[in-house]
């Protein structure tokens, strides 16, 4: 994190879709939390995204995989 409490810009997700239709939401930070945007995958496509000092979540619907300096987990099992 930064000194203002945003991660760095080196704080990404990668997120692969194992089925056709998975759905990411970006959220926003702030006094209320917003929907901003929001992106479709199909089977096997990948989209890298990252927390930002407007993106403060991001929700994933159905399965997918999901690769982050963490580790890895799936969704929608």
């Amino acid at each position: 994190m930064t000194e203002n409490g945003y991660r760095s810009p080196d704080d990404y997700i990668i997120i692969k879709a194992l089925e056709k239709g998975v759905t990411i939401i970006g959220l926003t930070r702030g006094k209320d939390t917003k929907f901003h945007h929001s992106e479709k995958l199909d089977t096997g496509e990948v989209m890298i995204a990252q927390f930002t000092e407007h993106t403060s979540a991001i929700k994933i619907r159905g399965k997918a995989r999901i690769y982050s300096k963490h580790g890895s987990l799936d969704s929608g099992e």
